[in-house]
C-alpha cells in the first residue's frame, strides 16, 4: 500500500500519447479551469483543507461537482499550482464535461485541522463527528458557496479514499447522487492490507505504518520521513529482524494503529467498529464499486462492499477487472507481469463504465441501463461479461478432492487415501515470489508457482489436462482435513492454472516487453492464508491438539477464470508465505508479543481419505 501512496496522487495520469500531448492538455486545463483554496468548516468548528478547481464557463450552464476526500495529500498546495491528475490520462473526460473537480485533506491530514484517526468508525446514531458528518458538512458547503455547480455531487476514491468514498455514501446528504468506491479499505482483520483471515501481512504493514503512522501535530504540506532500509532483500531483512516485538521496536512509540494493531490480536469490539459492511443496509446515492481481480492490498473490501450493498437492494453495480490495485485509473490494462489480457482493459473500463456513470447520475447524460449490475472481466477466457447480479446466477458448488500421490479430481477420495505430510519450518519460510526485491511486487498475484511446487514443504496437487473449459465465477472455499505436531498453523492455499507444456502467446498479443517461458506456467489464481487458530471463530481462537485431526475451513476472495480445455488444475498447500504473511510460531501464543524462541518447526499432514476429505469448493458457471 506504500508505493500506492505516490500511484495515488498521480492517478489516471499516464495514457499513451507524447508528450506535447500532455503539455497541450496541460495548458488547456489551466487556461479553462481556475483553482481555489479553501478552509471549509465542519459541525465542531475544525476546518478541513479543500482545493476546488473551477471551470471559467461564460455561457452561464452550472455544472456538478466530482469530489474525493483523501489522507494522501490534496497537493500541490498554492492556488496557482495545479494537480497533474486531472489534466493526464481519463480525467480529462471530466475536464472537458466542465466538472467542478474538489479534493481535500481528511481530518487531521496533511493541511487539515482537527486529530488523525486511521479508519475512523461511523457512529449511526449521529453524536460524534465522524467522515460520513464530515462529508456530509464539507458537501453542504460546497453546494452553498462554489458557483456554477447544478446541485449534484459525486464522491470518489481508490483504496484509503475509496473508504471515504464509503463512508460518504453513509453521509445522507441529498445532493450527493453517486458514488464509486474503489479498492475501498473495508475490514483490516479479515481481508484487506494488513490482515487476512486474522494473518498478519507484515510486509505491507510494517512498511506502510513505519511512514504513514507518523503523527502530524499540526497541518503540513510536508510529508513525514520513515524508516530507512539499507536492504534490497525483503526475506533476508524480515527474517533477520525475527519477532514481531522486533519490528515495534523499531517502530517506535509513536504511531498508534500499529500499537492498537499489537493491542486486538483477535477480531474484538475494537475491529469490528471498524467494518463499515454492517451499516451499508440504506445507502441512497447510486453506487459503482470497482476492484481488481489482482488487487493485493484491497480485492476484499470492493467485493464485499458490493455484496452488502445488493444484500439490501441498492442502486448498485460492480466492476470487477484483471487488475492490479488501482490499474483501472492507469490507463493501462494490457497485462499485470507475464500474463497477458488480450485487449486495453483499463481504457475500456474508463470509456464505458466509469464515466458514463457519473455523466448520467450527475450530468443528465446517458442512460443508466447502458451500465449492467456486474461487468466482470474473466482470465484465461479474456472477456467481458455482464451479469445482473454477482455472483451470477448459474454457478454450482463442485468440489475438487485432494488425492494420493498429488493427484486432484471432482471425483471423492478412496477409503485408503491416507494423507500428505510437509514439515513447515519457521526458520526456512517459504517466499512468496522467487525473485530478490525489497518491495511487495504487485505481480506476485498472477506470477509463476514452479518455484514453489519444487519445494518440500510445498503440497502440489493436480489434475489431468482438461478435456472441457471450467469457468470459476464467485468464492472459492478451502476445506481440509489436518493434524498437526504443534498447537497452531497456518494454512495457505493456492488455486492455479497449469498452462499446457507447449503453450506461447499470439506474437501480436500486447505483454510487458519481458520474454518469459510460458510453457508449464503455473499462474496464480487465487491464493489465501488462514491462520489455524481461527478456524472455529475469528473473536475466540483455539490451540490445535496435536496429532488430532482438524477441520479447517475458509473462503477466498472471489475469482473470475476460466481454465481452458488443456490446461490443468492445481492446488498447492503450505504453511508460510514470507515475507507477505508474518511467520506463525506454530505454538498457541499471543504472536504480537512473542520471541525468537517461540518459533518450533510443525509435521503438518493433509488428509485425503473418504473419512477425512480435503477439497476445493469451486464456483462453477454452467
Amino acid at each position: 500500500m506504500r508505493k500506492f501512496l505516490i500511484v495515488l496522487l498521480l492517478v489516471g495520469l499516464y495514457l499513451p500519447g507524447v508528450a506535447q500531448d500532455r503539455a497541450a492538455d496541460s495548458t488547456w486545463f489551466r487556461d479553462h479551469y481556475v483553482k481555489r483554496e479553501r478552509y471549509i468548516p465542519m459541525r465542531d468548528g475544525i476546518r478541513l483543507f479543500t482545493a476546488i478547481y473551477m471551470p471559467v464557463d461564460s455561457t452561464g450552464a452550472n455544472h456538478p461537482i466530482l469530489m474525493m476526500r483523501t489522507p494522501y495529500s490534496c497537493a500541490p498546495y498554492g492556488e496557482d499550482r495545479y494537480s497533474g491528475r486531472y489534466y493526464r490520462g481519463y480525467m480529462m473526460q471530466y475536464v472537458r464535461e466542465g466538472y467542478i473537480l474538489v479534493v481535500q485533506d481528511v481530518r487531521g491530514a496533511w493541511m487539515s485541522e482537527g486529530k488523525f484517526e486511521d479508519i475512523r468508525p461511523f457512529d449511526p446514531a449521529r453524536k460524534s463527528p465522524d467522515e460520513a458528518s464530515d462529508t456530509y458538512d464539507a458537501i453542504d458547503w460546497l453546494i452553498k458557496n462554489v458557483p456554477g455547480n447544478n446541485g449534484r455531487v459525486g464522491v470518489f476514491g481508490i483504496s484509503y479514499p475509496g473508504f471515504y468514498a464509503t463512508m460518504a455514501a453513509l453521509s445522507g446528504h441529498p445532493a450527493l447522487k453517486a458514488v464509486s468506491p474503489q479498492a475501498p479499505v473495508t475490514d483490516w482483520f479479515q481481508g484487506d492490507d494488513f490482515h487476512h483471515n486474522g494473518a498478519l501481512f507484515i510486509m505491507d504493514g510494517f512498511s506502510f505504518y513505519s511512514s504513514f503512522g507518523l503523527p502530524r501535530p499540526t497541518p503540513t504540506t510536508t510529508r513525514p520521513g520513515g524508516i530507512r532500509f539499507e536492504s534490497d532483500d525483503n526475506y533476508d531483512l524480515y527474517l533477520k529482524t525475527g519477532a514481531i516485538p522486533h519490528f515495534s521496536a523499531l517502530m517506535g512509540d509513536s504511531v498508534a494503529f500499529w500499537k492498537d494493531l499489537c493491542a486486538h490480536p483477535n477480531y474484538d469490539a475494537w475491529w469490528k467498529a471498524r467494518n463499515d459492511r454492517q451499516y451499508l443496509t440504506d445507502v441512497k446515492p447510486a453506487m459503482l464499486v470497482v476492484g481488481g481481480l489482482f488487487d493485493a492490498e484491497d480485492c476484499f473490501g470492493a467485493i464485499n462492499v458490493y455484496k452488502a450493498l445488493a444484500d439490501h437492494r441498492q442502486n448498485a453495480r460492480f466492476v470487477f477487472g484483471p487488475w492490479y490495485h488501482g490499474e483501472w485509473a492507469s490507463g493501462n490494462g494490457w497485462n499485470l507481469g507475464n500474463i497477458r489480457f488480450g485487449s486495453n482493459t483499463a481504457e475500456y473500463y474508463e470509456k464505458n463504465i466509469e464515466f458514463p456513470f457519473f455523466q448520467y447520475y450527475l450530468n443528465g447524460k446517458g442512460s443508466p441501463d447502458s451500465l449492467a449490475r456486474a461487468n466482470v472481466f474473466f482470465t484465461g477466457e479474456n472477456a467481458w461479461h455482464q451479469f445482473a447480479s454477482w455472483p451470477p446466477a448459474g454457478v454450482s458448488s463442485s468440489s475438487l478432492y485432494l488425492q494420493p500421490g498429488g493427484a486432484l479430481s471432482f471425483d471423492a477420495p478412496p477409503a485408503s487415501g491416507g494423507f500428505s505430510s510437509y514439515t513447515s519450518d519457521p526458520a526456512k519460510p517459504v517466499p512468496y515470489t522467487s525473485d530478490v526485491h525489497f518491495e511487495r511486487t504487485r505481480e506476485y498475484m498472477d506470477d509463476d508457482q514452479r518455484f514453489a511446487a519444487r519445494r518440500p514443504d510445498v503440497l502440489v496437487f493436480q489434475t489431468a489436462p482438461l478435456t472441457s473449459d471450467v469457468t470459476l465465477a464467485g468464492p472459492l472455499v478451502a476445506d481440509l482435513q489436518t493434524s498437526i505436531s504443534t498447537t497452531d498453523a497456518d494454512f495457505i492455499v493456492k488455486l492455479i492454472d497449469v498452462f499446457p507444456d507447449d503453450f506461447s502467446y499470439p506474437a501480436s498479443m500486447r505483454g510487458n516487453g519481458s520474454p518469459y517461458p510460458m510453457g508449464g506456467y503455473q499462474m496464480l489464481v487465487r491464493g489465501e492464508v488462514m491462520r489455524g487458530r481461527y478456524r472455529s471463530s475469528f473473536a475466540a481462537p483455539e490451540a490445535f491438539t496435536p496429532g488430532v485431526v482438524s477441520r479447517v475451513r475458509f473462503t477466498a476472495t472471489d475469482v473470475a477464470h476460466t481454465f481452458k480445455k488443456g490446461h490443468r488444475i492445481m492446488v498447492q498447500v503450505q504453511s508460510t508465505w514470507f515475507p507477505l504473511v508474518d511467520r506463525n510460531p506454530q505454538q498457541f501464543v499471543d504472536i504480537y508479543h512473542a520471541s525468537d524462541k517461540d518459533f518450533i518447526p510443525s509435521a503438518i499432514r493433509i488428509y485425503h481419505d473418504a473419512a477425512h476429505p480435503s477439497r476445493i469448493i469451486l464456483p462453477v458457471l454452467q
